[in-house]
């Protein structure tokens, strides 16, 4: 078996470097939609269709995630990353080209072939992350690859910063007349990620390493069916919940109940096969169960709390998006440096573990600071207290996954990475839901309640939606703003609202810390190994059911 060190310094830059652009488009994929939505929404004419644009990508990327990893494992990183990129780049394409033709056979309209189109994208976004973390995995083992997280992590936080500056600089002056034909602003944020690929797509067939199989056997077909199926209907049921309905309907107790089977039916498949998706034996590895958990606590407390905060400040404190989204930047500022820091530590050290407990210890005080922000909380304010989120956060982003990937044999690699992907945003999604569900509950008492201390004024009862929509009529008509401000009965209106709203968030908030506590303590309880600075040897081979994994 090949060692990660025995490849060409240049060879692995150069694949680095093409796996970085890889990242960055599955990174920007997600959040270069986000401000081109409302543009698509009104030429396909969907609005009723609004959320599945970005649902659909989630849960096909999602409920791949760990299918990718296994296919890694059994035919090598190689073809596997580059048939993601195919599918992901068929997905932009067609995306672009949704409803250029009108109504279409099966597809229907416009909206419900965007929908389509980006559960393809979706399917290959999922073989993109997962593949590139276990390519790098194979090219440099645990030890020096840990000074590469801040790389990542500053990939991250481009995608996250620029992606929505370059969904709406698209949506808004993108729009060209070619051939006599119009070619609406809103189609590059597809279009756009074709070239990047196609260039990292160059650089991988010429420049990576004919990385080997890590494992061998067949493919578990029933196995990836459960899978697909159970966690489908799992996340459509955290999705739509208290959203769409009510959290005891039929629709969600029934989507339950058929998450509930598929999973109780995989985890029998997954038993008996020889060559399982997900090979049982890794839950007896004690690092992997308990830094796959603590990841997936931190992710579901991260995204429960950033994902509203922007809504927060337009709505809360009257502060338009961009400035909001600036604001926002502190976060990413202070992820990326203490990403960057903390992995070279990581690296010079050989440990993971204290700059594991440092960080967590940060992000606790982190969160903590942020219960006590309200509408009169200035933008410096907030931005120093999320700087203390960001540097508590950045090394959570790579090092449990970076124990996880120490703990494992070679082999088995690949099913190991995906499988921390996969809870990472299983927890991302339901944090999303979770935070929600809490933030819509307290909204409407806090209405209520200060309804009732200024009977004067009349607040209705409002969803998030509204307040969506809400923030984005001010910030396209800042002059209806000034009129309700000379108002005094919208102005006090206005103000209930955003005292309302501003206490609803900090009960989330409040939400997160607790579950982030628990997440600390789990992660107290990961191994503190050392680093490798070469691959673990596979075990000889096991039975059905069993792929070797060593407890660790």
């Amino acid at each position: 078996m090949q060692e990660p060190h025995v490849h060409p310094e240049a060879d692995r830059r150069l694949t680095l470097i093409s796996v970085l652009i890889i990242f960055l488009l599955s990174a920007m994929s997600q959040t270069v939609v986000a401000t081109a939505m409302p543009r698509i929404v009104s030429d396909l004419s969907g609005l009723h269709l609004y959320a599945w644009a970005t649902t659909a990508y989630l849960l096909a990327s999602t409920v791949m995630v760990p299918i990718w990893g296994k296919l890694g494992d059994l035919y090598g990183r190689k073809p596997i990353l580059l048939t993601g990129i195919g599918i992901f780049l068929a997905g932009s394409w067609l995306a672009g080209l949704a409803g250029e033709f009108g109504d279409l056979p099966l597809l229907g309209g416009g909206m419900t072939q965007l929908i389509t189109f980006r559960a393809i994208q979706g399917i290959g976004g999922g073989a993109l992350f997962t593949t590139a973390f276990a390519i790098i995995a194979d090219l440099y083992a645990p030890r020096e690859r840990a000074k590469f997280s801040g790389l990542f992590g500053s990939v991250f936080g481009v995608a996250s910063v620029f992606g929505p500056v370059i969904g709406g600089f698209f949506t808004d002056h993108g729009t060209v007349v070619f051939a006599g034909h119009v070619i609406e602003g809103w189609r590059w944020v597809f279009y756009v990620n074709i070239p990047f690929a196609l260039a990292a797509v160059a650089m991988i067939m010429i420049k990576m390493p004919a990385l080997p199989p890590r494992g061998a056997g067949t493919i578990d077909y029933a196995g990836a069916a459960l899978i697909v199926v159970g966690f489908t209907a799992f996340l459509l049921a955290i999705t739509w919940g208290g959203r769409d309905f009510a959290w005891g309907s039929p629709v969600i107790v029934g989507l339950l109940v058929g998450a509930a089977l598929s999973l109780s039916a995989f985890i029998l498949v997954e038993m008996r096969v020889r060559d399982p998706i997900l090979p049982l034996d890794l839950f007896r590895n004690r690092t992997f169960n308990t830094a796959n958990g603590a990841a997936f606590i931190y992710s579901m407390a991260f995204m429960g709390v950033t994902s509203f905060l922007p809504l927060y400040m337009q709505v809360g404190q009257g502060v338009p998006a961009t400035r909001s989204g600036l604001t926002m930047l502190a976060l990413m500022v202070g992820m990326i440096a203490s990403s960057t820091i903390n992995g070279h530590l990581v690296t010079h050290t050989g440990r993971y573990k204290p700059f594991m407990i440092g960080g967590g210890a940060v992000l606790i005080l982190g969160v903590f600071l942020l219960c006590f922000i309200g509408p009169e909380t200035g933008t410096l304010d907030l931005a120093w207290r999320l700087l203390v989120v960001g540097i508590g956060l950045g090394p959570g982003q790579s090092l449990f996954g970076l124990a996880v990937q120490n703990a494992v044999p070679m082999h088995q690699l690949g099913v190991a990475t995906s499988s921390g992907q996969f809870v990472r945003q299983i927890g991302s999604t339901m944090g999303v839901a979770l935070f929600g569900a809490i933030l819509t509950s307290s909204l409407a008492s806090e209405l209520v309640r200060l309804g009732q201390a200024n009977p004067a004024v009349q607040v209705q009862s409002l969803e998030l939606s509204d307040l969506q929509r809400m923030a984005m009529e001010r910030d396209a008509h800042p002059e209806l703003a000034e009129a309700r401000a000379a108002d005094p009965v919208a102005s006090a209106t206005d103000l209930i609202v955003a005292q309302s709203f501003s206490t609803a968030v900090v009960h989330g908030i409040i939400f997160s810390l607790v579950i982030l506590v628990g997440g600390f303590f789990l992660m107290l309880l990961v191994p503190a190994a050392p680093l490798r600075d070469a691959p673990m040897a596979p075990p000889a081979r096991a039975g059905p059911g069993q792929a070797g994994a060593t407890p660790s």
